[in-house]
Formats: structure tokens, C-alpha cells, sequence
């Protein structure tokens, strides 16, 4: 360590307030003129400082909960579902019992105490104890050892770190536009596919195109592991010794969150009543187009919005589809967008990569302020 630096627990250069949650059945703690945050609030910021609250208690429930306020300038941080949420508030404020507060001392520079937690949530993570979530104690908290040079220092590693996360938040911001416009792309020549419909199209139901036909029931404890793949509603539910679909085929998620997301499937699987298969084939059609289209109509719009999101073959079997007669302009356009699919997701991989080396930039400035290392 760097000299001249110092190692302190944070329970001596900093006061730690607890949270509270006064009684949610006497209206006349809340909706007064006490900001009052929680974890989930913190969750949601969009950046580190936060100048007001989505709920609001009175003065009166201050008083009567083991919640108090501390002052602007301080740091706060969730230390349950989850542990390592941080803000600054920038006004005075209280919080739920998720929450603790940090008031540094006289020795200790606000924001420089931000970026040393920041540097070190999965340390304060595993300190966290609990069966049913995890929670990190006050006396954690205060024990937990942050290395602290003289103050003018903190204020020159803050002011170093904060021009070097402004470059990066830009970095990341630029990168994360740029992921956002490859979906866009893809998605734009999707609807410029399937909504331009020339004259050698045709355009029919799905009813007059297929038919559906859900699989077969297969509750998980009647699955007995094996080499084929169950689909149910959601994707792949497991694994069976036996198949009963093979061959080149449509299925649709018909029951669940993913419901009407179509899949090509060339191999032998198990599908369960959760999924319908297409069958009936009107038309010639290319299997792999066809797949395109299904998605193109976004089926989960027709899902009856139920406990558990169901499609019927009700639902489904006037929406119109258009598509080229031939099965070769079929095959030439679905080949086209797989194309260009790779080349999206090839792109959508290079930004991710970036964004995860933005944040490993990030972690590796913050190892380095807190060892003395930076310049």
C-alpha cells in the first residue's frame, strides 16, 4: 500500500444508520415530505445519485419506525434482495430495512467511499448471511476494512476516476446504441420482407395454409433423461428416452411466457402439449421460411392473457399470411435473412464483448485507485 495510507474498519470513519418501513395500514405515515428509498427504488436509478423518491413518509412515520434520515451527501446501500445497490443521495433521506446508511466522518470523503464500496461488492456479498436472502449486518458493515489516504488524495483519486467513468459511460452509451441499431436492422428488414408482398404472392389464413396439433402430454416426472430433447411451451423442458416428432417441422410454443415463438426442429424430439406442431401443409412451403413468418406475426400477441399465457388454434386461424407461390423465392428469401441474421448477431457479440471489457476497465481503474496505483 501506498505510504502514508492507512487501513481503517468503516465503522471508525463513517456513522452506519439503519433502515425502517413504518406501518403500511396508518395512512398518516406516508405521502409526506420524507424521502424514503428502497433497494428496488436503487435498482432502478439511472446513475449513482438519487434527489428523490418514488414513495414518501411523514414526519409522524419517521418517529414511529426505526427509519431515520440521513444527511445529503451521504451513501446509501442495499444490503438485502440484493446486497450491493449504492447511491448518493443528494437531499436528506430515509430508507426501508434493505438499506443502511453511511455518514462519512471528518476523515472520509463521501464519493471516494462510493467508489471504494463500488470497487468492492462481491467482497461485501459474501459477507452477507441468511437462509431464505441473504443480508449483510450493521456489524459487517462497520468491521469491513477500506484503505483511506489523507483526504486531499481521496479527493484527487475521485476527481481522477470520475473523468475516466465519464469516458467510459460515454463508451458504453455509444456501444449500447449501437447493439440496440444491429436488433433494429435485423428487425427493419424482417418487416420490409414480409410487409412488401409482390404479385407472385399469395395470401391466405392460417387456416387455409396448416393446421395445429399439439404434442403429447409428458409430465417431468414421467420424463426418463435420454437423448432427445422435450419441448414444451417454453423451449426445451429436459430430456426423454423416446421421440415422437422427427423430421423437418414447425413447433410453437403454445402455453408460457414464450408462447408463439416458432422453432424449426430437424431433429427427433419430444413434444409436449405445451406446443403445437404444424401439420396439413396446404402449400409448399419451405420449412425455414415458413418459420420466419410465424415470427414475423409475433403469435404471443393472440395469447389469451390467462395465469399462463395460452394460444389456441382458435386465436390463430384467421390471421392472414403472405407468401411467394414458388418454394425457390421461399427458400432465397429465408436464406437471405439467415444471412443477415449471422451477421447481426455476429455484430450483437463484438458490442457485448465491448461492454464486458468497458466494465472489466472499470473494475481494473477501481483495483488500482484502492492500491495507490493510480496516476
Amino acid at each position: 500500500m501506498k505510504a502514508g495510507w492507512e487501513v481503517k474498519a468503516l465503522g471508525e470513519v463513517a456513522t452506519i444508520i439503519n433502515g425502517g418501513t413504518p406501518k403500511s395500514e396508518v395512512a398518516a405515515y406516508w405521502d409526506g415530505d420524507v424521502d424514503w428509498l428502497t433497494p428496488k427504488d436503487m435498482g432502478k436509478l439511472d446513475g449513482h445519485l438519487v434527489h428523490v423518491t418514488p414513495r414518501r413518509i411523514s414526519r409522524e412515520g419517521l418517529a414511529k419506525c426505526s427509519a431515520r434520515q440521513v444527511p445529503a451527501n451521504s451513501v446509501i446501500m442495499s444490503t438485502r434482495a440484493p446486497i450491493g445497490h449504492l447511491a448518493m443521495n443528494t437531499v436528506p433521506m430515509a430508507f426501508n430495512q434493505g438499506c443502511r446508511g453511511m455518514v462519512p466522518g471528518q476523515k472520509l470523503d463521501a464519493k471516494y467511499l462510493f467508489y471504494v464500496l463500488s470497487a468492492n461488492i462481491q467482497a461485501l456479498d459474501d459477507l452477507g448471511t441468511g437462509t431464505t436472502f441473504k443480508e449483510l449486518s450493521a456489524g459487517s458493515l462497520k468491521a469491513f476494512p477500506i484503505p483511506l489516504p489523507p483526504l486531499d488524495e481521496q479527493k484527487r483519486i475521485v476527481e481522477v476516476l470520475d473523468t475516466a467513468f465519464e469516458g467510459l459511460s460515454r463508451a458504453r452509451a455509444h456501444t449500447e446504441t449501437n447493439l440496440q441499431n444491429a436488433r433494429e436492422l435485423f428487425e427493419q428488414a424482417i418487416n420490409e420482407v414480409f410487409g412488401e408482398a409482390g404479385s407472385d404472392w399469395e395470401h391466405k389464413t392460417v387456416s387455409e395454409c396448416f393446421r395445429l396439433k399439439s404434442g403429447d402430454g409428458l409430465t417431468s416426472s414421467a420424463m426418463k433423461p435420454g437423448q432427445y430433447p422435450v419441448f414444451g411451451g417454453n423451449g426445451v423442458a429436459g430430456t426423454h428416452d423416446q421421440f415422437n416428432l422427427t423430421g423437418e417441422n414447425v413447433i410453437i410454443g403454445r402455453v408460457g411466457a414464450l408462447c408463439g415463438n416458432a422453432r424449426k426442429i430437424e431433429e427427433k424430439i419430444w413434444l409436449t402439449d405445451n406446443a403445437f406442431k404444424v401439420v396439413d401443409l396446404q402449400y409448399d412451403f419451405d420449412i425455414g421460411f415458413l418459420t420466419r413468418l410465424l415470427n414475423a406475426k409475433n403469435l404471443r400477441q393472440f395469447a389469451r392473457q390467462t395465469a399462463q399465457p395460452v394460444i389456441s388454434n382458435s386465436s390463430l386461424k384467421d390471421l392472414p399470411l403472405s407468401f411467394p407461390r414458388t418454394k425457390s423465392r421461399q427458400v432465397e428469401i429465408a436464406r437471405k435473412l439467415e444471412n443477415l441474421e449471422e451477421e447481426v448477431c455476429q455484430l450483437q457479440a463484438y458490442y457485448r464483448a465491448k461492454l464486458s471489457d468497458l466494465d472489466a476497465l472499470r473494475q481494473a481503474l477501481l483495483q488500482k485507485a484502492f492500491a495507490g496505483e493510480l496516476t
